[in-house]
């Protein structure tokens, strides 16, 4: 009986481990500039494991985060995914968690025709 006891609680551990690791964070801001523009900001984190990343790309969810306001005319100007290691990013296939950040401008400011 014992035996089952112990083989439950790891499968319970198991699955809430899991679960957190599966799980993910965004954010998001916007700054009004003018009536009809402005910028934003969009962040995500994803956790990768044997180069699945879970729940999706961490880039992704923040360029989704960001998407699902609704706003018009989104430009991306800066995109960013930390860490990153070149060449050898390979090795955070393994096991890495994963940050992205995107920002730039959305709307029509008045300037150009």
């Amino acid at each position: 009986m014992r035996i089952a006891t112990k083989a439950g609680l790891v499968l319970a551990a198991s699955t809430l481990g899991l679960g957190a690791a599966v799980s993910s964070c965004a954010s998001v801001s916007f700054d009004r500039q003018t009536q009809t523009s402005g910028t934003f900001h969009s962040s995500g984190i994803a956790v990768t494991v044997l180069s699945w990343d879970l729940p999706k790309r961490a880039i992704d969810i923040a360029r989704d985060n960001a998407s699902d306001a609704g706003l018009v005319n989104m430009q991306v100007e800066r995109e960013t995914v930390t860490p990153y290691l070149g060449w050898f990013d390979w090795v955070l296939d393994i096991f890495s968690v994963r940050f992205a950040s995107v920002s730039g401008t959305w709307g029509y400011d008045g300037t150009k025709p």
